[in-house]
């Protein structure tokens, strides 16, 4: 990946405590795993902003790159790479999401 790129992603992901690099946005989901995180983070009442990869090519490819994790959506916490949407999903079932969220949120 370029550098000018992995340098906005970077940027992307100190812009917000909880960012979602995903398919459309929080208001308007454009695929059903992106839709599932931004349910979960509702429900949980966090806030959070996300990032359209459909309107950027190359922060689509390059966040696959930077994250090494080789699908959308991706969410990020204090600039830490959470997971995906399995990953959101089980650890919202456990409980463990809303620990490490308000772990992570209150520093």
């Amino acid at each position: 990946m370029d550098p000018t790129t992995q340098q906005r992603i970077k940027t992307l992901i100190g812009s917000s405590p909880v960012l979602v690099f995903m398919k459309g946005n929080k208001l308007m989901p454009q695929c059903g795993f992106s839709n599932n995180v931004v349910q979960i983070l509702h429900a949980l009442g966090i806030a959070f902003e996300t990032f359209d990869v459909l309107s950027d090519a190359e922060i689509r490819q390059g966040i696959k790159e930077f994250s090494e994790w080789p699908t959308i959506p991706q969410v990020y916490v204090n600039g830490e790479f959470l997971g995906g949407s399995d990953i959101l999903i089980e650890m919202y079932n456990s409980g463990e999401l809303r620990e490490k969220l308000e772990v992570a949120l209150a520093s």
